[in-house]
């Protein structure tokens, strides 16, 4: 599907009720295959999870879980772990083509059975569950945080838990705290002393309901259409202050932009007001995915922009920062990137008409859809957007005015 988006007066307004969070259902849905007792509400209905439900309910000996990155992380560490049963893990091609074989390393470490299928470091996966013998295993902390959130709620079912010890720098660590708050959630314990969390075993809980929150990387966009207004009010759904999602840092972020943020009792509403424009820096380590967002933003506003911290975008749906560079470049941006780090510098032109290239990557697609507020711009492959926000282009066009 292509979605030629015309370009649009700077006027917002609207409200919109957002799916369940991708991260929080993910972690959930995990927890729940091994605790049955616990109720899930506001569950995302995105690919990435409708992929994870299947796999955790069926017993087919071959599971495709298509470009769902958290699925093959936290799949590989339950299905390691589940005596019994033997599976291949398998997924698209840009799958096959990410690494887990730090994940796999630490899985063997504890005694887990793993092959790769075709090539080493890479799904496909054959995997034996067994029982592990082992409790404690070391993993760099610097890599992808969903390799540590993987273990992490693999470890109340092991028969004596699991202490990880986390090696160099911690990327992403809100996403650590999501999960480890979940299990805290359902009474299991934990510690986290220095590099070291210890997570204790836990058979069963008590009957347990949780209520996913709202995706807050699936609010950015609609931060990046009000920045980019002349007079934007919008009213998002269902949100909470103190929220467990890293990317709950849009609120400070997007006052840079003249974006306000106030909390109702279970939503947001986002207001532009007058601001004056500077360049801006940050580190994005805690929260990546915002990144794509941000230099939309940075772009069609004319800012410049320095973010760091973006060295996971390089194993995500696609080279992240090559694909950025790319694409904006096509619009007349001036723009440099390293293996972890984005250079954007100040423009005053945005060219029109120019065909975005998605690279099989939702974000990209929903990134650069707020600039039809500058200019009209095409967005090729605009279905991508399924796999974490099915919703998106009718949230999206529901809030444009003419």
């Amino acid at each position: 599907m292509i979605k030629h988006l015309a370009h649009h007066s700077g006027n917002i307004s609207g409200k919109i009720n957002v799916s369940g969070s991708k991260s929080e259902s993910n972690r959930m849905l995990i927890l729940q295959s091994q605790f049955p007792n616990l109720s899930l509400n506001n569950l995302s209905n995105s690919d990435d999870t409708k992929y994870l439900q299947k796999a955790l309910k069926g017993d087919d000996p071959v599971v495709d879980i298509s470009h769902a990155g958290t699925a093959m992380r936290f799949l590989t560490a339950y299905f390691s772990a589940k005596p019994g049963r033997e599976v291949i893990l398998t997924g698209s091609e840009r799958m096959q083509n990410r690494p887990i074989s730090i994940l796999v390393e630490a899985l063997r470490c504890l005694g887990a059975e793993i092959e790769y299928v075709k090539k080493e470091g890479y799904p496909p996966l054959k995997i034996r569950g067994k029982r592990f013998d082992q409790t404690r295993v070391s993993i760099q902390g610097n890599v992808s945080s969903q390799y540590i959130s993987a273990l992490l709620l693999m470890a109340p079912g092991l028969d004596k838990g699991l202490e990880i010890e986390l090696l160099g720098m911690i990327t992403s660590v809100p996403y650590i705290n999501m999960t480890l708050s979940l299990l805290k959630d359902l009474g299991i314990s934990y510690q986290w002393e220095g590099n070291v969390i210890s997570v204790k075993p836990k058979k069963t809980i008590r009957d347990t309901v949780m209520t996913v929150e709202s995706d807050w990387s699936s609010a950015s966009y609609f931060y990046s259409l009000v920045a980019l207004s002349d007079h934007g009010k919008l009213t998002l759904s269902a949100y909470k202050e103190n929220s467990l999602q890293g990317d709950s840092s849009l609120t400070e972020i997007y006052t840079h932009f003249g974006v306000e943020t106030e909390f109702q009792e279970h939503s947001i509403t986002l207001t532009k007001k007058p601001k004056e424009l500077a360049p801006l820096k940050l580190d994005l380590s805690n929260s990546p995915d915002l990144a794509q967002t941000i230099v939309v933003t940075c772009f069609g506003m004319g800012i410049a922009c320095d973010l760091n911290g973006l060295h996971t975008l390089k194993i995500k749906e696609t080279d992240r920062l090559v694909a950025l560079q790319q694409e904006l470049e096509k619009l007349g941006a001036e723009i440099s990137i390293t293996d972890k780090s984005l250079h954007l510098r100040p423009s005053t032109k945005i060219k029109e008409n120019v065909n975005i290239e998605t690279y099989d990557d939702h974000r990209m697609a929903m990134a650069f859809a707020p600039l039809c507020l500058k200019v009209p711009i095409t967005i090729n492959d605009a279905e991508v957007v399924t796999k974490s926000y099915t919703d998106f282009w009718k949230d999206f066009e529901s809030v444009l005015t003419s």
